[in-house]
């Protein structure tokens, strides 16, 4: 491993060969990405940082905006860590340990993931050269009160964690802000809560290093029962889109259709529309930012490819350039997630003119 001035140690002593693994949960949208992203900026350059990701569907969007900054990532897909993907989990972690010698390995979470199993299968890795430093939550201030009551997995998540980072808190006035953390307080009193600045993201000093005693695997049969109750098949419907483009420009998504159709949907229905859209023109985000426009393309021959992420009501675009090649053929790669999707399937259909064998539906009740 390499030698780094302000290396972030455990206060377990660990050795050299040792590689620590930082987990970061958080419900659908609450920002993980964004605030891992804002934390890689501020570390040593020369520690290395690799990220394994975890996501809902194969749209993979997550891992295609973190590989836009440039960062090593792998991806999960097609199941959950805490339940379906905990086996590969730990193939993943031994394949990054010998291929990039991380320093570090974040994991990142999906929105409804119990950390519990996670934990266990990186503590039963320890003689292979992992150690479980901490598990951290990120909450979105702005939404937090709203899907609390609906989801069973937020709460755990909330309570089962080294560390609470508040989440655009700067979107809420001071009294709502106070009502979060009351919120927050009464699921998980004891863990200190830190904001995270919008702009520099959070001090990796304060969160690396921690050396939790959650989840010891002496706990496991008296928690696992958790695991089950907490699965997102329990709380989160799904839809997913697969289109393929066939070069022929009459295909293209409508700019203005697609944008029209996630400014309609509802944030206490709809958390997240993620994927890869090939659209007909250039967008700008929710913010009227100028329209970004990937490098020599032409959108009225072959359409612009955008990485979508719309949480809660707000969306942005972000244009997709790297490995853009592997993704030729595709038109719309999408997953919505939310509660009560069924009355919104034939808005989503509509717009992005999806047959109904481009579109693959689980309903969480």
């Amino acid at each position: 491993m390499a030698v780094v001035a302000n290396q972030h140690r455990s206060h377990t002593v660990i050795d050299e060969s040792t590689t620590p693994v930082t987990v970061f949960t958080g419900f659908l949208g609450a920002g993980k990405t964004t605030a891992i992203l804002n934390i890689l900026k501020r570390v040593n350059p020369e520690y290395n940082i690799v990220l394994l990701k975890n996501e809902f569907g194969d749209a993979e969007t997550d891992s295609a905006l973190v590989r836009e900054s440039h960062v090593q990532v792998t991806e999960m897909t097609n199941g959950c860590l805490c339940c379906v993907l905990v086996g590969q989990m730990k193939r993943a972690l031994e394949e990054m340990k010998e291929k990039f010698h991380p320093d570090r390995i974040i994991i990142e979470t999906s929105g409804s993931a119990f950390p519990a199993p996670i934990a266990w299968q990186i503590r039963e890795m320890e003689s292979s050269g992992f150690h479980l430093d901490a598990i951290l939550t990120v909450i979105d201030c702005v939404n937090f009160c709203g899907y609390e009551d609906t989801s069973y997995t937020a709460r755990l998540q909330a309570q089962y964690t080294d560390l609470i980072l508040l989440n655009k808190w700067e979107n809420i006035s001071e009294r709502q802000l106070d009502l979060v953390v009351d919120h927050v307080n009464d699921l998980n009193t004891d863990t200190p809560k830190v904001k995270i600045n919008a702009d520099t993201g959070v001090d990796p000093e304060v969160i690396f290093g921690l050396d939790t005693n959650l989840f010891s695997l002496a706990e496991r049969e008296s928690t696992a029962s958790e695991v089950s109750r907490s699965h997102h098949s329990q709380e989160i419907d799904l839809i997913e889109v697969v289109r393929k483009w066939s070069g022929d420009p009459a295909q293209l998504i409508s700019s203005a259709d697609f944008i029209d159709l996630l400014k309609h949907l509802p944030s206490e229905d709809v958390y997240r529309v993620k994927g890869l859209v090939r659209l007909s023109d250039a967008v700008a985000d929710e913010a009227d930012t100028p329209a970004a426009t990937p490098p020599a393309a032409d959108a009225s021959a072959s359409g612009l490819l955008y990485i979508v992420n719309h949480a809660f009501g707000r969306y942005t675009f972000t244009p997709l350039t790297v490995n853009a090649h592997q993704h030729e053929g595709v038109l719309a790669r999408l997953t919505v997630m939310g509660n009560g999707l069924r009355m919104y399937l034939p808005k989503v259909q509509k717009a992005i003119e999806a047959s109904d064998d481009e579109i693959s539906c689980h309903w969480a009740h």
